[in-house]
């Protein structure tokens, strides 16, 4: 009877498991403390712009409507507004890493403004695939979604959201492309929901074969 009501609880783990996961993730955006500094919860995020001028712009932008960064599906929230950006010129082959103090889990960027209306600006990311989340106009340029061509995000006045998809203690790319400024944020889920729900199941999966040792099945 008890390793009846054991199994069927580690059948219900398994199955809230698969429903969280299909789930939009709740996001701890970074807030940059400084233009080469900032923290994820406890992860220090450090970026480091390849030798060029870039800023730290505070209290900037709004990163609104938050539909344009979050889509509710794989994305639950946008970046926190005035939390701070790093401005970007680009127009130089300088690689820019942002660097992660613990290993994240399919990290998050959120690209503001990037490129003008009548010029395409572009993220060349460096061994990585970036994956569209949501896109579309802010609430102080307008302009429209960004899009991804192989490792590339480009945008017109773009703004939106984009995923790497695994577990990362870096990212890397270049902004070939000089145009005023646009800038990005990063963020990550607080905690890696999977790896955490793994590890529960397996603690109960050992204390269930204590009990069927006890029970002597």
């Amino acid at each position: 009877m008890k390793i009846s009501v054991l199994n069927s609880t580690l059948a219900a783990v398994m199955f809230v498991f698969v429903c969280t996961s299909a789930h939009a993730a709740v996001i701890s955006w970074n807030t940059w403390d400084t233009a080469t500094s900032g923290t994820i919860n406890s992860t220090a995020v450090i970026f480091s712009a390849g030798g060029s001028t870039d800023n730290l712009v505070s209290g900037y932008p709004t990163y609104t409507p938050s539909s344009t960064f979050a889509d509710g599906s794989v994305v639950d929230n946008a970046p926190v507004s005035g939390n701070n950006i790093i401005q970007l010129t680009g127009g130089n082959a300088n690689i820019n890493t942002v660097t992660f103090s613990t290993p994240v889990v399919n990290p998050v960027i959120a690209i503001w403004s990037l490129g003008d209306s009548g010029a395409s600006a572009s993220f060349d990311f460096i061994g990585v695939t970036p994956v569209f989340v949501s896109g579309g106009p802010s609430d102080q340029y307008g302009g429209s979604s960004i899009s991804i061509s192989g490792d590339s995000v480009i945008g017109a006045e773009g703004n939106g959201t984009v995923q790497f998809h695994g577990t990362y203690s870096s990212i890397s790319w270049t902004n070939p492309v000089n145009e005023g400024w646009y800038g990005f944020n990063v963020g990550a889920s607080p905690v890696p929901l999977p790896s955490a729900m793994l590890l529960f199941v397996s603690g109960l999966g050992g204390f269930l074969g204590i009990a069927r040792r006890k029970s002597g099945t």
